[in-house]
């Protein structure tokens, strides 16, 4: 390519990287006043902006009872379906099941229509293990589906691009950025197992005893009794007992959304909206059950139970003693659903952002400071050489920011370092350059094939010593977690960017610095 060529080819590349790095050099409260600089920074992570860090382990004590609870019920049935003697199904709390009854059927129906499972024979009863396969299936479909939720309600809570990934079995990383969540807000919203129901109401009194003696022989077969509180936090200020038929007509399992709304009062209230199937039973329910009441419970308490006015269908909105963040709370449980198995926080850390706001200050001027010796190294040592080495330093700090705000990557604390260390990794290339050079001045070659001989012979050193780096780099990237895995990314960029500033760029300032206007070259 002509000199004109690279020239304007290194011009847009510079350019556009510069366009993309600017916005990082701003403050937050800069960056979103101005139209130009918004969504364009490098993101900080947890060590430099602050947040939460939690490491979470699936209960997996409980998710194998789950999933032996569910084996147990699919042998009941098919038992039942067969006509086979089974009297007696016990599922242990590690997990395990034990079937009494027709042993030689029982293990013949096992064999036929479960996998995954051990089973043995102890004294008449039958013995159900999971096999280690089926445990780490469960395992893996627990991560997945609490990986779903968990997403669902942290972005329910605004947390501004969270980490939520697996690692490795069983465990889940996840990190809040920023201070948008306070630590026990967050905590209360991993132990939340929100569901909603919605009951018919048969009858009702003011208390629990007043309404039994409705029914001096008993309640209703398939019916129980729930109360509506005066003040949740007291148990003793019943305002209502409701009679509801067991099965609710409707579940939360059914809701496509559920948002916080303000009635005229501007009292806080649950807006929601059904599925499709859930828009036609509630329609064709309150049509049918005009001037009936209709109580809606959330976690077994009774929020309201309001008389229906006229027939209700897609979107609905229950009304009660919410404050602004209790239905706020409750909207975000709603719509991203139950854990599927319980959570425990393993590791959890967390950085003020006045601390995230040293590490930035610090890593900034340990930069500056790295890249101002160099500098004055550079220009001391190879004098007008050393100028344009420097030029190409700057250029590759602005393509390094550049290439992280394109490809939307994490700065961490040890990506700083990263950063310092890129600097060196760069110096070291045109060192490695500037040698050949003045080797191939001494044999008294000119200027100008100095210079391509020099970047000719220095070429394939370069690329070997970076390559080996940068598998260094990718391995990190790929198998790390946290400031492992930003350390690797910013030195992966970091050296490709080097290798094109030492090759391309600084061969570029060489050829419009001698080879048009040939010169002694002092090096």
């Amino acid at each position: 390519m002509s000199l004109r060529g690279r020239s304007i080819l290194v011009g847009i590349i510079v350019v556009l990287m510069a366009y993309l790095a600017v916005p990082s050099f701003f403050s937050q409260e800069q960056r979103d006043a101005s139209p130009f600089l918004r969504d364009r920074a490098v993101r900080l992570g947890l060590d430099l902006q602050g947040g939460i860090h939690w490491l979470l382990r699936v209960d997996d004590q409980v998710a194998f009872r789950q999933e032996a609870d569910s084996i147990k019920g699919a042998v009941e049935a098919l038992a039942k379906e067969r006509g086979i003697e089974l009297t007696a199904a016990e599922v242990s709390e590690e997990g395990s099941i034990e079937l009494s009854g027709d042993g030689a059927a029982l293990k013949s129906l096992l064999d036929e229509q479960f996998r995954d499972i051990d089973v043995t024979q102890n004294n008449g009863s039958l013995q159900i293990e999971l096999s280690s396969q089926r445990r780490q299936t469960v395992l893996k479909t627990a991560v997945d589906q609490s990986l779903e939720v968990l997403d669902r309600r942290i972005n329910g809570l605004g947390v501004t691009e969270p980490v939520i990934a697996p690692q490795g079995e069983g465990r889940i990383l996840v990190q809040m950025p920023g201070g948008e969540v306070d630590p026990a807000t967050a905590r209360k919203m991993l132990d939340r197992t929100t569901f909603l129901v919605f009951h018919k109401v048969e009858a009702f009194a003011a208390n629990e005893e007043l309404l039994e003696a409705q029914y001096p022989d008993g309640l209703p077969a398939d019916t129980k009794i729930v109360v509506e509180l005066l003040d949740s936090g007291d148990p003793n200020s019943v305002t209502e007992a409701l009679l509801v038929p067991s099965d609710p007509v409707l579940t939360g399992l059914m809701l496509q959304d559920a948002r916080i709304g303000f009635d005229r009062r501007n009292r806080p209230i649950i807006l929601f909206t059904w599925n499709a199937e859930g828009t036609r039973i509630f329609r064709e329910f309150t049509g049918n059950n005009v001037g009936n009441r209709l109580a809606s419970i959330i976690d077994g308490k009774v929020i309201t139970a309001p008389t229906i006015q006229g027939r209700i269908g897609r979107n609905g909105q229950i009304t009660g003693s919410f404050t602004r963040e209790e239905a706020a709370n409750i909207a975000v449980s709603l719509r991203s659903g139950a854990l599927p198995v319980p959570l425990k926080i393993e590791e959890e850390r967390t950085v003020g952002p006045q601390l995230g706001a040293d590490s930035v200050s610090q890593g900034a001027q340990s930069i500056l400071l790295g890249g101002a010796l160099v500098i004055v190294f550079m220009l001391i040592y190879y004098n007008k050489s050393g100028l344009l080495a420097n030029t190409a330093l700057i250029v590759n700090l602005t393509i390094i920011i550049g290439l992280m705000s394109l490809a939307e990557a994490t700065l961490t604390l040890p990506g700083i370092a990263g950063l310092v260390l890129t600097v060196g990794m760069a110096v070291d290339a045109n060192v490695i350059i500037f040698e050949r050079i003045r080797e191939e001045l001494r044999t008294n070659k000119n200027t100008r094939n100095a210079i391509q001989i020099g970047f000719k012979r220095s070429a394939l050193t370069i690329m070997d010593a970076n390559v080996t780096t940068l598998i260094a780099a990718i391995v990190l990237l790929y198998f790390g977690r946290g400031p492992v895995q930003g350390f690797g990314v910013t030195l992966a960029i970091g050296i490709i960017s080097s290798v094109f500033c030492a090759l391309v760029v600084t061969r570029l300032l060489f050829d419009l610095a001698y080879t048009r206007n040939p010169q002694t070259l002092r090096i």
